[in-house]
């Protein structure tokens, strides 16, 4: 199985390698905004670089998203795995489309309301989980836990 893990910087990256221990015995394919990123991990191989932006710059995130549609086009991933913010968004968003399963933690740093790609990726998100119990249930998403 293909899986593409996909966060931008920070706290969401940390978050993401916390996880994806989860998927190691699959084809594993990470996606971040950072390519010095590639030094966490004991195999680069499936590392990816792709820009970082937010929704102030409508540009850059244009751009972003064009990114991620090809990359998500060329690996074809059966999981899109994600814990946030842009990147995260496009890649749950792009692989949905084609027909991938797909996992939103959101970030941890979000105690009192869901992240803002947090509440647009609910609805491409197969599993769409809050890493705080307070934000879960109702209209929400699930609580199972922090990764941290």
């Amino acid at each position: 199985m293909k899986v593409l893990a996909a966060s931008s910087g920070g706290g969401h990256w940390v978050e993401l390698l916390r996880v994806v221990p989860a998927f190691a015995s699959h084809d594993l394919h990470f996606v971040t905004v950072r390519d010095d990123y590639r030094d966490d991990l004991r195999d680069a191989a499936g590392f990816h670089a792709v820009m970082d932006a937010t929704q102030w710059n409508p540009l850059r995130a244009a751009v972003l998203a064009l990114q991620m549609l090809i990359l998500v086009l060329r690996l074809r991933p059966d999981v899109v795995v994600s814990t946030g913010a842009a990147p995260g968004y496009f890649a749950i968003r792009f692989g949905k489309l084609l027909g991938a399963k797909t996992i939103w933690i959101d970030s941890l740093a979000n105690v009192e309301q869901l992240s803002r790609a947090g509440r647009m990726a609910e609805r491409y998100s197969d599993l769409w989980l809050t890493q705080w119990p307070d934000l879960a249930g109702g209209d929400g998403p699930d609580y199972a836990g922090q990764v941290i």
